[in-house]
């Protein structure tokens, strides 16, 4: 009863963050204005929520993610979007797998690699709000780097066309973006996963209460 009970908490749980990454995908709560470029915040609660309920939450969550890149490019394209959205892929079928993981695959990566991370940490004696912040840097740059690798890797040819320049300048143009964009996201995401995550880290026994152990009065090797 007390397992169920749990699966009920964390299947609730990773609902409510699944919300919470859908609403920040469809508003400007998405995305924090820099002094020079936007740094987006959808990632933030999949990263928080691999932190909290476990990597196959932080999978799940991504996922929500990716699916909601695909939908957002689809339905209001920009000049990328063919790297994004399976329906606008330039080069068929084989585009749009490309697309699709980029915009799903890569996404549910970050919630991968932060559960892993932050379990690998919580090992250690480093102090939980560090765990956080660093755990959220890596979570933030493993989106930024998956994202724009995978678009050097794949859809070259397309961005070099996109972006109006030669083919040996895309690699110049992504490291640009990784540097502009994905620090500062990573900064960002470090600073805001440590402070929420520091809070939620202590309320979370009470909304998840683990299984309590036996009274030493119930355990039959002392009686």
């Amino acid at each position: 009863m007390n397992s169920k009970k749990k699966d009920i908490r964390w299947t609730v749980s990773v609902a409510l963050m699944a919300a919470i990454v859908i609403l920040l995908a469809n508003t400007p709560l998405g995305m924090i204005q820099l002094p020079i470029i936007k740094a987006t915040t959808v990632h933030i609660p999949v990263i928080i929520g691999a932190v909290l309920l476990g990597p196959l939450a932080g999978a799940i969550l991504g996922g929500v993610f990716g699916i909601c890149s695909v939908i957002s490019n689809t339905m209001t394209p920009t000049l990328l979007s063919f790297a994004f959205s399976p329906f606008l892929s330039t080069t068929g079928a084989i585009g749009g797998v490309k697309a699709l993981w980029i915009a799903v695959g890569c996404r549910i990566l970050i919630g991968v690699a932060a559960g892993w991370l932050w379990i690998l940490l919580k090992k250690t004696k480093i102090p939980s709000a560090v765990s956080l912040a660093i755990t959220g840097f890596a979570g933030s740059m493993v989106n930024t780097i998956c994202v724009m690798g995978s678009i050097y890797l794949l859809f070259a040819q397309q961005y070099a066309e996109a972006k109006d320049v030669a083919l040996s300048a895309v690699f110049g143009l992504v490291m640009g973006t990784v540097t502009a964009s994905g620090i500062p996201e990573a900064i960002a995401a470090a600073i805001l996963v440590s402070a929420i995550g520091v809070a939620l880290l202590k309320a979370m026994p009470k909304i998840m209460p683990e299984k309590k152990k036996q009274s030493k009065a119930s355990d039959p090797a002392l009686s």
